[in-house]
């Protein structure tokens, strides 16, 4: 192995208290012998439960339509299917060693941290005031930092960074203390991007340095509240960084997605079935090898028209609604549309069908209701040159990541394909417009021409509020009934 190999990639993990080779798996007891009784326990617990998380990705939903009574198979793991527990489990261990051997890491590092930090903490409670007047919230907090003592954040700043997406779906008790370990937690870590917690769950995307995104990631997968939860591959990722975004934004909201109903009364627990990207596919694949005949199912884009604009399946159904908030009304709009059918949903990274599939089969009016599990972003890992054509629209400053060549949208002005979006040149306008390079040499560059106008007077150092909508948007339908 050469050494320009990563610690990570041939399995050194090196602790203040845990050094040792673990390259191959199968040195595994002679290597914990060497450790003491404390650590071969926290060593074991930590295996074990890397080995639980990874084989619990692999399994497949019991609602799932890959299942049928004649096909009982209720794991799957490279291309196979495995009925029995044991089964599963005798696969990972030969074939996964090198990925329990990560997770190990991750699981152990934050134990030993934790330990220190409940240390401190009994000091702290055993030789400060009284505990009522110690600010328990900073405790807590601090419990769940992750160590970067051994980070070099002026040396990572050169490295390749990368944004992740996620969102978890559960009951938060507190949210304000979400908030205020989250608010720590990257600016510890100096990651940029968004993150909202509601009493739903959590909603996050976050950009730094790849060593950076995952202390982050270890960090949320052992919160007491998602690891059991959360696992890695509920993490998304893409080429950024820190300066995909502005800054960072973390707060308290009603939803972790606004959709514009309240969580008590459409509850992400009413959700549809999750089908995988191999699943959804197959699906799609099936409903094209028809298409011309009539149909009784319908692929549903949860998105907003300027993302499905760039990119979508074909032969979807793309609502030209402006913005998530606008779904429940569509539906209700169109329940004709969706009577007695069979309905695939899809968004980008899975968390708008979580709900809007719940609203929409709150409605009763469908006769199955699937979606995406990962959404778009995990359909593009296993099949980036799949079904799905064009670009990806993501929420930061990139708008757009790209999996294949293909350019759906065209320039507003000249009609050339096109797909690069940018923010309207007028002050205030915050409405993306694609326009070409030969347009915007040419001063085209506005969203519409009462922007374009407005701009020949505007001063860019003007100051005033931003525009959420402009002329062009004002004009636009805002609930479209459509047919199939």
């Amino acid at each position: 192995m050469s050494k320009e190999t990563s610690d990570s990639e041939s399995g050194n993990f090196v602790f203040s208290e845990l050094d040792f080779d673990v390259s191959n798996g199968s040195k595994h007891q002679d290597l914990k012998a060497e450790l003491d009784a404390g650590l071969r326990k926290r060593f074991s617990s930590a295996r074990k439960k890397a080995f639980a998380l990874f084989v619990n990705t692999k399994k497949v939903p019991a609602s799932s339509p890959a299942l049928t009574c004649s096909e009982k198979c209720w794991w799957e793991c490279c291309g196979e299917g495995f009925e029995e527990l044991v089964d599963i489990h005798k696969h990972v261990a030969s074939e996964h060693a090198k990925e329990i051997l990560q997770q190990t890491e991750a699981i152990l590092k934050l134990l030993l941290i934790c330990r220190d930090r409940s240390a401190v903490k009994g000091e702290v409670l055993a030789n400060s005031a009284p505990q009522n007047e110690i600010n328990c919230n900073q405790c807590e907090v601090a419990d769940w930092l992750p160590d970067t003592r051994h980070v070099n954040f002026e040396g990572i700043s050169s490295e390749a960074g990368e944004v992740l997406l996620y969102y978890c779906y559960c009951e938060v008790e507190d949210p304000q203390s979400i908030c205020a370990w989250q608010k720590a937690l990257c600016k510890k870590l100096q990651l940029t991007g968004k993150v909202r917690i509601a009493y739903e769950g959590i909603n996050g995307t976050v950009g730094g340095s790849k060593t950076t995104t995952s202390l982050y990631i270890e960090a949320m997968l052992f919160h007491p509240l998602f690891k059991n939860l959360l696992c890695r591959e509920d993490f998304k990722s893409s080429a950024g960084g820190a300066h995909c975004f502005t800054d960072l934004h973390v707060g308290v909201f009603k939803e972790i997605v606004p959709m514009g109903v309240d969580p008590v009364n459409i509850s992400y627990k009413g959700a549809g079935v999750h089908l995988s990207p191999e699943e959804f596919h197959k699906e799609v694949e099936d409903l094209l090898s028809q298409r011309g005949e009539p149909q009784d199912t319908i692929l549903l884009d949860c998105r907003n028209f300027y993302e499905s604009k760039i990119g979508k399946f074909q032969c979807c159904l793309a609502p030209d609604i402006r913005k998530f908030s606008y779904f429940p009304d569509y539906v209700d709009q169109n329940l004709e549309l969706f009577k007695d059918k069979r309905v695939l949903m899809y968004c980008t990274g899975g968390i708008r069908c979580e709900r809007g599939s719940a609203y929409l089969k709150s409605k009763a009016v469908c006769k199955e209701v699937y979606q995406l599990k990962g959404g778009i972003h995990k359909y593009l890992e296993k099949f980036p040159d799949g079904l799905y054509r064009g670009k990806l629209f993501v929420f930061d400053e990139r708008y757009a990541i790209a999996a294949n060549s293909d350019v759906i949208s065209k320039c507003r002005y000249c009609g050339a394909l096109w797909d690069q979006y940018k923010l309207c040149s007028t002050p205030h306008c915050c409405q993306l417009v694609l326009t070409c390079f030969q347009c915007r040499e040419k001063g085209l560059t506005a969203c519409c021409p009462a922007c374009q106008e407005k701009g020949k007077f505007a001063s860019p150092l003007s100051k005033g509020p931003m525009k959420e909508e402009c002329e062009c948007t004002e004009k636009r339908t805002r609930i479209p009934v459509d047919t199939v």
